[in-house]
């Protein structure tokens, strides 16, 4: 059985290069040839195991290995190609999500004659979006706290009222408007830098004002994001 180099792959996302390794295997024997990067995705190193059908079942997810299982029935029975996202867990219980796509060929008797394929892991590109977005939530919430800082400031210099009373302010007119808190802010906020909005900004004002007061308890106050 020929073996062929694991590829590299760059992600589009991060443009880190991911590891991928290559397999084939006898479809009579269901005895594999892995590539050594598909070795290192299983945590092994050549020589530490014998890839198989059954060694590569065994480190499937439990979760998606009914899944694979079904989905590979199918495949070598009929043949063609296929694509599964799924999860793996290696020899050092380190879980991988990867892609693996391949092709099952049948010989003139319609039996499985060979697998192969190529399989991507995928798990630094996964763990670096679930990062970026978490910092991207961040921001948006310092954001989102410092515009509704600003409009409370902005109420306090007009109105001469405290800090709790600007904030309970704003929370009436969002619940009122069924508007998001940080939405009213904002508004107030780009109002209050153009100046030529200056009468519209008064009006928002005073309909502020107009608001009846929501109770401390029921303002949110710790949270100021609340609703953004």
């Amino acid at each position: 059985m020929t073996e062929t180099p694991g590829p590299a792959y760059a992600s589009g996302v991060n443009a880190s290069i991911l590891p991928a390794g290559t397999f084939v295997m006898d479809g009579a024997t269901r005895c594999m040839a892995w590539s050594d990067e598909l070795y290192a995705i299983h945590g092994y190193k050549r020589g530490e195991v014998v890839p198989t059908l059954a060694l590569t079942l065994a480190h499937k997810h439990p979760g998606d290995l009914p899944r694979i299982e079904a989905i590979s029935a199918e495949l070598f029975a009929h043949g063609g190609h296929v694509a599964i996202y799924h999860r793996i867990i290696d020899a050092r219980s380190h879980e991988h999500r990867v892609l693996t796509a391949g092709e099952a060929v049948l010989d003139d008797a319609g039996r499985l004659a060979s697998v192969s394929g190529v399989m991507l892991d995928l798990t630094s590109t996964i763990q670096w979006e679930t990062e970026l977005t978490a910092r991207d939530a961040v921001r948006r919430a310092m954001a989102t706290r410092g515009t509704i800082a600003k409009a409370e400031g902005l109420l306090m210099g007009r109105l001469g009222i405290g800090s709790d009373e600007a904030f309970r302010l704003l929370t009436s007119f969002s619940n009122n408007r069924n508007v998001k808190l940080a939405g009213v802010a904002q508004a107030l906020v780009a109002l209050a830098d153009n100046p030529a909005e200056a009468p519209a900004l008064g009006a928002m004002i005073d309909e502020l004002r107009r608001q009846e007061p929501v109770p401390a308890a029921k303002a949110g106050r710790p949270d100021r994001t609340k609703g953004s």
